[in-house]
């Protein structure tokens, strides 16, 4: 068995994590790790798992908590791992981390979009970007993972195989993305009461949100050149969701026509026919979020404006599971040589 441990394990990411590893066959939890909640019994903070979960939580001493577990999962604000990263917590145990600290390899970046300095700069270019379905490989041989958040994910899975193939001009790539409240985080916050949420819809972050800077990274990768784009992110309210709209121009073919629907298609198959967790959807079926939640699926699909010379590309995840803690969880199989997809063979709910 694998023995895992978590801190954070009261925010919405860690409670998810431990409803997902309560059913992971190959997993025992050791501990619960939370700086709110120190000695409270983990269900009387979470009731669903009411005789469930009999343990107490704990602090976040990460140096003490490593010598007990093969992997731990930081459920935690930017800045936290950053500030206690050491390379003797590195060779007692693997970390998979679900904040932004090592997401992004240049430190100015990282520094000049979150507004922190990075207190362990020397592991960024070690960790692995734990988005699976593009680094797997290097996933499988890592000590420090940099877990995806739930923006990035959808946003650079919908777009990626046109990026890679070139059948659009990464530069003109616009993201309009809708979140779920969960989204935010558990702690008490003005913008995120009921009364504020409900029967309202509102732009945050235009032109500065701070995942801006993750998704040009990854996506230039695979574009092989920097690129700028725009992203702009949106609260709706609902639990949990995550829908991208995504527009690019085409790039015309050397004969001065646009890529086909079919070719396009056909760029989605090579990337996600073998993918478990990306389900690139029937042809004029949009993505939603309600037929992902609950699940680690990916829904994408796109349309072709031949009228404008673009295309719009759309994804779907549940920002709890595929966005955090699900792929988390698909990190820490690949780390340990389990099958992708253990404990994470999850249908999507509904209604």
């Amino acid at each position: 068995m694998i023995k895992a441990g978590i801190i954070g394990a009261t925010g919405y990411a860690g409670a998810e994590l431990v409803r997902i590893l309560m059913g992971h066959p190959s997993v025992e939890i050791k501990w619960y790790g939370s700086r709110s909640y120190i000695d409270k019994k983990y269900a009387d903070v979470y009731r669903n798992m009411f005789e469930i979960v009999e343990d107490t939580c704990l602090d976040d001493n990460i140096e003490e908590l490593a010598k007990q577990v093969d992997v731990i999962f930081t459920a935690t604000p930017q800045g936290f791992l950053g500030s206690v990263l050491n390379e003797k917590i590195l060779s007692e145990t693997k970390v998979i981390d679900l904040s932004a600290d090592y997401r992004i390899k240049d430190v100015a970046t990282y520094e000049k979009w979150y507004k922190i300095e990075h207190k362990s700069p020397q592991f960024i270019e070690e960790a692995v970007y734990g988005l699976c379905e593009i680094n797997r490989e290097k996933v499988k041989n890592a000590r420090l993972v940099a877990n995806p958040g739930c923006y990035t994910t959808c946003s650079i899975l919908t777009a990626y195989p046109l990026v890679k193939e070139g059948l659009i001009d990464a530069n003109t790539l616009i993201v309009d993305a809708k979140s779920g409240t969960s989204g935010a985080g558990r702690g008490a916050k003005v913008n995120n009461l009921f009364c504020e949420v409900n029967e309202n819809m509102k732009a945050y972050g235009v032109a500065t949100h701070r995942h801006t800077p993750e998704i040009e990274e990854q996506l230039g990768y695979a574009a092989g050149k920097e690129i700028t784009i725009s992203f702009t992110p949106h609260l709706v309210p609902m639990n949990r969701g995550i829908l991208a709209t995504e527009y690019a121009s085409l790039v015309k073919k050397a004969d001065g026509s646009y890529p086909t629907k079919e070719e396009i298609r056909a760029a989605y198959e090579k990337y996600y026919k073998n993918e478990k967790f990306v389900r690139v959807l029937e042809d004029g079926v949009c993505p939603e979020t309600k037929w992902v939640e609950g699940s680690n699926y990916v829904d994408v699909n796109f349309v072709v404006d031949e009228r404008t010379g673009r295309v719009i590309m759309m994804g779907a995840l549940d920002n709890l599971v595929k966005g955090a803690a699900g792929q988390a969880v698909q990190n820490m199989n690949l780390l340990f040589g389990l099958k992708e997809s253990e404990g994470l063979e999850l249908v999507p709910m509904f209604p």
